[in-house]
C-alpha cells in the first residue's frame, strides 16, 4: 500500500494505489489561498522591503510504502513556503524601491553658547546637539510618474512649494547627482511650527536620505551632509549619528559618543506662541551671554550627565523678552517639579521648554486654563546606526524603517 500527496492549484491531493502490491487512491484536501499572503518589494509602506509573509508553514510529504513488508520505500518532502520565500527574495532582488516611510526626528540643544557675530551677519555658536524621539514627524515618499514633486501634509499653513525645505532638499539632490526621480510626499506633522526643535531641518535631511535610497545611494553620507548645509545651518547635524558638538553656524559637526543615557525620560512643553528666530537674535546682546567655555560644559556632561548648571542657553534671555510668558512657564515648571527634573531649559531659539528626568509635565499644566492648548510630548535621546536612518523606539512604533546603504 502506498500513498502519495501532490499540491496542485491550491489543493492537496492524496493518491493511493494497489498495483504491484501498492494501493493508489485520490483524496482532495483544500488549502485556502488566503493562508498564503505575498507582499512584493515596494508595496510596503516601510523603508525596507518586507520578506514574504506566510501565515502557515505547512509542508507536503510524498511517501510510498510496501504493502507486504510495511516498510517505507520513498519519502519526498515539499515545502511550498520555502519555495515562495525563495521566489519572493528573487522578486525583491529585481524590483526597484517604489515607496518609503521614514521617521523624521527633532533635535534638542542640551547647551547653546553664542560666541560671536560673523561678518556675514550670522552668529558663531557652540552647542551639544542631540537627536530626540517623540511623536514628531513621519514622511511618506512615493515615486511620481510626472516630472514634478507633489507635497501634502496633515496640517494647514505649511508651504507645499519650493519654500518647503523638503522640496528644496529634493531639488538639491537632483542638482548634485543628476537623478531624474520625482516624488509624491506626505508629511505627517505633529510638532507645531516655531518649537526650536529643528523640525524643518530634520525634514530636509530625511528627504535627502530618501532620495538617495530611491537612486541606489549615488551619494555617500558625507556628501549628503556637506550638500545639506546649502539648505540650512542645522541640517548637517542630522547626518551625524545623533550626538554631536556643533560649531560655526551649526554646520560644523563633530560626532561624539552619546554623553547622555538613552533611558533618561524627558517632557517637551511648547506653548501656542512661537519665538521668531530672527527676532530672538535681533535682541541678543553678546556682552550679556554666559562666559563659560563650551568645551567645559561638554566635559561636565560627559562626566556627570545633565544638571541644571550645564544646560546653558544664551538665547533664553532674548527669547524671554520676545515672549515673557515663556519665562514664566520655565519658572513655574522648575518650581513645581520639586526636584523631579534634573534640568529645565529652553531648546534652540524657543519656544519649547524641556524637562529632563521625567516624562510628565507638572500638574498645573493640566489644571491651568492658560496652558490648555500647549503641545506636550514625552521624549528620549536616540542615535542611529551607520548607514541606517533614525527609527522610533519600538515601544512607540508599530514598525521600524531601517533602509540604508551599506559600506
Amino acid at each position: 500500500m502506498a500513498s502519495t500527496h501532490f499540491l496542485c492549484s491550491n489543493h492537496l491531493y492524496t493518491c493511493s494505489s494497489a498495483r504491484n502490491h501498492h494501493t493508489f487512491s485520490f483524496k482532495k484536501i483544500s488549502l485556502s489561498s488566503s493562508s498564503l499572503s505575498y507582499r512584493p518589494h515596494g508595496s510596503s509602506s516601510s523603508s525596507s522591503p518586507k520578506r514574504t509573509q506566510l501565515q502557515r508553514t505547512q509542508f507536503v510529504k510524498a511517501m510510498s510504502f510496501d504493502s507486504r513488508s510495511g516498510n517505507k520505500q520513498v519519502e519526498i518532502v515539499y515545502d511550498p513556503d520555502e519555495r515562495l520565500n525563495r521566489l519572493a527574495d528573487e522578486v525583491d532582488k529585481n524590483a526597484g524601491l517604489s515607496r518609503l516611510t521614514l521617521f523624521s526626528p527633532c533635535k534638542i540643544n542640551v547647551f547653546l553658547r553664542i560666541t560671536s557675530k560673523r561678518e556675514d551677519g550670522f552668529h558663531d555658536l557652540a552647542s551639544l546637539f542631540h537627536v530626540s524621539s517623540s511623536n514628531h514627524y513621519k514622511i511618506k515618499f512615493s515615486l511620481s510618474p510626472s516630472n514634478k514633486d507633489r507635497l501634502s501634509t496633515n496640517v494647514p499653513g505649511v508651504p507645499l512649494d519650493d519654500r518647503n525645505l523638503i522640496i528644496k532638499a529634493l531639488n538639491l539632490y537632483r542638482k548634485k547627482t543628476g537623478s531624474d526621480k520625482f516624488f509624491w510626499i506626505h508629511l505627517d506633522k505633529k510638532v507645531p511650527t516655531g518649537a526650536g526643535l529643528g523640525g524643518g531641518s530634520s525634514n530636509a535631511a530625511t528627504a535627502l536620505w530618501a532620495a538617495n535610497q530611491f537612486s541606489g545611494c549615488l551619494a555617500t553620507e558625507k556628501e549628503l551632509q556637506e550638500w545639506s548645509s546649502e539648505i540650512g545651518s542645522d541640517v548637517p547635524f542630522f547626518f551625524s549619528h545623533g550626538a554631536a558638538y556643533c560649531t560655526g553656524r551649526g554646520e560644523v559637526v563633530e560626532d561624539i559618543p552619546p554623553p547622555i543615557p538613552f533611558d533618561i525620560p524627558m517632557v517637551l512643553i511648547k506653548p501656542q506662541e512661537a519665538c521668531p528666530t530672527a527676532e530672538v537674535y535681533k535682541r541678543l546682546q553678546l556682552d550679556q551671554t554666559s562666559k563659560i567655555d563650551p568645551s567645559t560644559l561638554l566635559e561636565k556632561i560627559s562626566r556627570n550627565g545633565i544638571s541644571q548648571d550645564v544646560c546653558v542657553n544664551d538665547l533664553e534671555p532674548p527669547a524671554f523678552e520676545v515672549l515673557p510668558s515663556l519665562k514664566r512657564l520655565k519658572q513655574r515648571v522648575k518650581a513645581a517639579s520639586r526636584g523631579l527634573y534634573d534640568a529645565v531649559f529652553m531648546s534652540g531659539s524657543g519656544s519649547t521648554i524641556v524637562g529632563v528626568g521625567a516624562p510628565d509635565p507638572p500638574q498645573f499644566i493640566y489644571d491651568d486654563d492658560e496652558y490648555k492648548d500647549v503641545f506636550l510630548s514625552e521624549a528620549s535621546f536616540i542615535t542611529r546606526a551607520a548607514n541606517q536612518w533614525y527609527t522610533e523606539p519600538i515601544s512607540t512604533s508599530d514598525e521600524k524603517d531601517e533602509t540604508g546603504c551599506g559600506p
